[in-house]
């Protein structure tokens, strides 16, 4: 009997640990903004266009400017999993802006506390730290994620590279959504942000892309490189 109420005790306490350890245990990265902001979420799309620098404001029509972190884990992540960069290729990409007038490179700074500090006495400041970072002074936005993030991409087209742009070393990113349909065929693309020749290209090439199968339609951002180089 004794045996029967342990398991039972331990099946009860595996199952309440499985459900509240994604929250309770999970790691990661918190995006922060100034306590004046008046959003308490943002979602993926806003915040790469943010960090991307082609928009300047929330869904509220704030004003809003980015803050990085200098290197480390949690700059790392935070561009692999929400702007599809590395430091170097961002960096590449925001010296592109500053050359051009277009843009400018972020304020960047060394630590996760230095990033709270400034963000706390910054209007229109957000940034990124650890989600373990104590960030008393600011708020904590929400991450919308959009529907689609579980579809498998499972045949991948390259772009052709525009032979004119190559030769002149024009690079860039293209940043597009995706309409999957239920069977995981791409019906619609709509263009985001980038270059319209390095577009077309990246439009032609997902259209033949082809991802797992769901119930439903799904929507999807994705980001396509252009490296000159490669």
């Amino acid at each position: 009997m004794r045996m029967g109420r342990d398991f039972r005790l331990y099946f009860v306490l595996t199952s309440f640990l499985s459900l509240i350890s994604p929250l309770a245990f999970a790691g990661g990265t918190k995006v922060i903004a100034n306590l004046t902001t008046k959003v308490d979420a943002i979602s993926t799309s806003e915040l790469k266009s943010v960090f991307l620098e082609e928009r300047n404001t929330l869904s509220d029509g704030s004003h809003v400017v980015p803050v990085l972190e200098r290197s480390g884990t949690v700059h790392e992540d935070f561009l692999r999993e929400f702007l599809d960069q590395t430091d170097e290729t961002l960096h590449k990409y925001y010296r592109g802006l500053a050359f051009t007038g277009t843009g400018f490179i972020p304020k960047t700074l060394d630590s996760d506390a230095d990033v709270v500090a400034y963000v706390a006495r910054t209007r229109g400041a957000l940034g990124y730290v650890n989600s373990e970072t104590n960030t008393q002074g600011v708020k904590t936005l929400t991450i919308l994620r959009p529907t689609g993030a579980d579809r498998a991409l499972q045949v991948r087209v390259g772009p052709e590279y525009p032979a004119t742009l190559r030769q002149r070393s024009i690079g860039g990113i293209v940043r597009l959504q995706l309409t999957i349909s239920p069977e995981g065929m791409v019906e619609n693309v709509s263009l985001l942000g980038g270059n319209p020749i390095l577009a077309q290209s990246a439009m032609d090439a997902v259209r033949n892309w082809r991802y797992s199968a769901a119930r439903s339609r799904s929507k999807m951002e994705v980001t396509i490189p252009f490296n000159p180089s490669d």
